[in-house]
């Protein structure tokens, strides 16, 4: 190939919590690039999220939906590759399932989806389509992880006998969800 992968986005707009950490990961090696996305379900933040990331008019959608139908629509050399899914976890198997129907690969943040069953809906549609699905753990692209991998794989760090890792989110401390915080109502609802 001789151009970089043209990634969609669902999700991971300015009101979100991850959507630029995945922007990041797909750039580290510089063969990825934003091309479109529906990047908030609230279309005000949607049109403003992708004129902050210099995406196209064109290629800003206030939905899923008519993002896929438009890339679709689009001719092969300049519709989307992939998109990548960074939506909350409840929310990850509606645009997965409708991207694999449009005829897009499909890359998503854990967990892949809310149910073992819809899972296996996924998994059914990619050996019908023959299409890729990636299940992403965004962590493992840190810096201090890989740096972490590369000390155990040389030993520097002795013998391993047990790992403890915590990701606190001291911001969860608060009770947000109660202030109508978003990003923690989903984080904090069991």
């Amino acid at each position: 190939m001789n151009r970089k992968l043209r990634m969609g986005m669902v999700g991971g707009g300015q009101d979100a919590f991850i959507g630029a950490i995945h922007r990041l990961a797909a750039n580290m090696d510089g063969l990825i690039e934003l091309s479109c996305g529906a990047l908030s379900i609230n279309p005000v933040t949607a049109v403003a999220s992708g004129k902050a990331l210099f995406l196209p008019e064109s290629r800003t959608y206030t939905s899923y939906e008519e993002m896929f139908k438009a890339e679709a629509a689009l001719p092969v050399n300049e519709r989307m590759d992939f998109v990548t899914i960074v939506t909350p976890n409840f929310a990850h198997f509606a645009p997965a399932m409708m991207a694999l129907d449009y005829g897009f690969n499909v890359v998503i943040e854990k967990p892949i989806t809310f149910s073992l069953e819809e899972a296996k809906l996924l998994e059914q549609k990619i050996k019908e389509t023959g299409l890729i699905l990636c299940l992403t753990h965004t962590y493992s692209g840190y810096p201090m992880v890989k740096q972490a991998k590369a000390m155990v794989r040389e030993g520097k760090l002795g013998k391993i006998r047990k790992v403890w890792v915590e990701y606190p989110q001291g911001w969860l401390s608060k009770l947000s969800e109660r202030e109508g915080n978003a990003q923690a109502a989903w984080r904090t609802d069991p």
